[in-house]
């Protein structure tokens, strides 16, 4: 009976990859869910399967001295939770849909049970997936879909054997693989209803934080974990000011606003070669709703990252205290985030899971 409630109960958390009310995408959620579950091995029976290829092994090994570091040293928690591995045959868990208004950067949001609203919808089928993108883009809006290399069920699911491991991220470089990891496990910790920005802040601070101490001893994979911190740094930059930009544009006059919008866009896809490099791709293909998802997911960072430090860096009392910050209001919740102590220079590097 415990089961059968939890997977009654997982499955409804799961309802947060579909919409309110859509029964074709509660089935399509639920189903997908499942099927991952159901690919999912332990760790143990891979490495001892002579099958498996010696560099997966390898990096499940890995995977399992990172899961252990985070229950012991970050405060995450100890369950069963990527103890087991899938391999998908697919380049992702998911794919969100994300959408903004024309002239707007307010994410299009849709409510789910327990999870509460969110501004993304998440489908496990890519074709699915464009199915509803092109709906969406008939009724007027700007969207994008994403592939996301790993969801989080919220420890829902852990009678079903926990989050898995998935093919999707675990060949990353070793400081990007620890940092999806336990950004995955801080949702677990701490979870708002109604609240993207502020769970994915505290999970970005989580990764980027226990990450750093991951490699503490790793000086070469800690440098080419800064490097690539770096180099999403300037790509930040350049969208940051991208969208004040085009902020400003939308304040402004109706009748110029298309014109206008035009021009940003044109200049930032022109100066990302230099400024933002590697980062081409996006701002070839971004939009509103681009800009909107990635504010959503590193406005607070920084100022997780000082909550940290006035907690001494201390991950037992940081979790603590952003716990306590979960049953205020929204915007109550912001002041008391923003009114901490201390200093930092961040890095702000959004990491899009769910």
């Amino acid at each position: 009976m415990i089961r059968r409630l939890l997977l009654v109960a997982t499955l409804l958390a799961l309802s947060g990859l579909g919409g309110c009310g859509a029964l074709g995408h509660w089935t399509q959620a639920a189903g997908g869910h499942l099927a991952i579950v159901r690919a999912a091995k332990p760790v143990d029976q891979w490495l001892a399967d002579p099958a498996t290829p010696a560099d997966l092994a390898e990096r499940l090994r890995l995977t399992q001295q990172m899961r252990d570091f985070a229950s012991q040293r970050l405060a995450l928690p100890d369950n069963n939770s990527y103890r087991r591995y899938a391999d998908l045959h697919r380049p992702a868990a998911v794919w969100n849909l994300v959408a903004a208004p024309e002239f707007g950067l307010q994410l299009k949001t849709w409510c789910y049970p327990l999870m509460g609203c969110a501004g993304y919808q998440g489908w496990f089928d890519l074709d699915e997936a464009r199915q509803q993108a092109e709906a969406l883009k008939a009724q007027g809006w700007e969207v994008q879909l994403q592939p996301i290399p790993a969801y989080s069920t919220l420890g829902w699911s852990r009678l079903l054997g926990g989050d898995p491991l998935l093919n999707t991220f675990i060949r990353y470089p070793e400081g990007e693989l620890a940092a999806m990891l336990f950004h995955e496990l801080a949702h677990q910790r701490v979870y708002v209803a109604d609240d993207t920005g502020f769970n994915e802040a505290y999970a970005g601070a989580v990764e980027l934080l226990g990450a750093r101490q991951w490699l503490a001893a790793r000086p070469e994979a800690l440098a080419a974990f800064e490097a690539g911190r770096a180099r999403r740094a300037r790509f930040l930059a350049l969208a940051r000011e991208g969208r004040a930009r085009l902020l400003a544009v939308y304040a402004g006059p109706a009748e110029s606003r298309a014109v206008a919008k035009a021009a940003v866009m044109a200049e930032l896809r022109e100066r990302a070669p230099r400024e933002a490099p590697g980062w081409e791709a996006w701002f070839q293909r971004a939009n509103n709703a681009s800009f909107a998802i990635l504010s959503a997911y590193e406005e607070l960072l920084p100022d997780f990252l000082r909550l940290f430090e006035r907690e001494g860096g201390d991950w037992v009392k940081f979790h603590a205290a952003v716990e306590r910050l979960k049953p205020l209001e929204r915007d109550e919740r912001r002041a008391n985030l923003r009114g901490q102590g201390g200093s930092h220079d961040p890095d702000p590097a959004p990491r899009q899971t769910r």
